[in-house]
């Protein structure tokens, strides 16, 4: 057997719980594939799962997110062959490693424009921002969009993505140092979340509520987000960086004028592999006409994991973190 260093915990906890071990790899079973990683993603949810707020049984790895070569394929495997560059965002955790086997089913062919780097930073990313503008709503020419966190990985993407598609979008940040950098990425104006009165400050800023708000933040925002979307408009909790949003009493929908409150996620919308492969298909797409691109902002070796975790909440990298094994 091949030995693979990868990342476990066996208590949910801070940055400290991530220890770096040693564990011989089997060859792949029927159906799965061995990947050697090239690169490693890092989202936010890896924070939430070392926390326990997503429980996972213990004990774990962590990593959703991940592009390489294969080094192996499993009996019944025809779809994939050795040396093939692939990546993966649904396979569940596990990418903080240098091999991992993952079910082919799971896998997506990299095209030459994309770059292991360029997957690994933004499969897990441009599948969210994907299912964003594609299908929670149909973003078209016209529509006026505010999205929270406009600095960060997804925020970024989803910013560039739905300019792009001609809609305005106007953005927040949790830094006034962020502020450049959702500029960069295509919003009209940024408001900053330090000001109490933000929703007050964005609508003088835009003259108008958002036809949809974009919000990952939860716990400190989504409240306020729902008096910043226009009558019948549509709020997305996708995200909970400041902890789980309260629960809205649908009355309160009505009063704020007869509101749409979704919290999706990027997994069941690729839970099927031909609809994953479509959807990854559509982001490569984007990427190919430059509508999405990622901004790297700190990289880290998997080795130093503990820190990767430290800097993301500490907000100290704008942009996308890229782990290599």
């Amino acid at each position: 057997m091949t030995t693979n260093r990868l990342v476990e915990l066996d208590d949910f906890g801070g940055p400290e719980v991530l220890k770096i071990v040693e564990r011989d790899i089997a060859p792949p079973a029927a159906g799965e594939v061995q990947i050697r990683h090239k690169a490693i993603g890092f989202n936010f949810i890896d924070i939430y799962q070392r926390k326990g707020l997503y429980s996972l049984p213990l004990p774990t790895s962590l990593g959703f997110e991940a592009a390489g070569v294969v080094d192996a394929v499993g009996p019944d495997v025809s779809e994939h062959e050795v040396g093939e560059r692939v990546a993966y965002m649904n396979a569940g955790v596990g990418a903080y490693s240098e091999r991992r086997n993952v079910a082919a089913d799971k896998l997506v062919r990299l095209p030459d424009n994309v770059s292991d780097e360029m997957a690994a930073t933004l499969l897990f990313k441009g599948m969210t921002a994907q299912y964003l503008l594609r299908r929670t709503h149909k973003v078209e020419a016209g529509d006026m969009l505010l999205v929270h966190s406009a600095a960060g990985g997804v925020g970024q993407i989803l910013t560039r993505w739905a300019t792009a598609l001609g809609a305005t979008v106007f953005g927040t940040t949790g830094s006034p140092e962020k502020r450049e950098t959702a500029l960069a990425a295509g919003c009209e104006e940024v408001i900053d979340l330090n000001d109490p009165q933000w929703p007050e400050t964005f609508l003088a800023l835009s003259g108008t509520k958002a036809r949809v708000v974009y919000d990952a933040i939860g716990k400190d925002t989504l409240l306020r987000s729902l008096d910043c979307a226009a009558p019948f408009g549509l709020v997305v909790n996708y995200g909970a960086s400041s902890g789980k949003a309260p629960a809205v009493d649908p009355d309160l929908l009505n009063t704020k004028g007869c509101l749409f409150l979704t919290r999706p996620s990027v997994f069941p919308h690729n839970a099927d592999p031909a609809t994953f492969r479509a959807n990854a298909a559509d982001l490569f797409d984007a990427i190919a006409k430059g509508h999405v691109k990622a901004d790297l902002g700190a990289r880290f070796r998997l080795d130093d994991i503990a820190e990767v975790h430290r800097a993301a909440e500490a907000r100290r990298v704008k942009g996308t973190i890229l782990i290599t094994p």
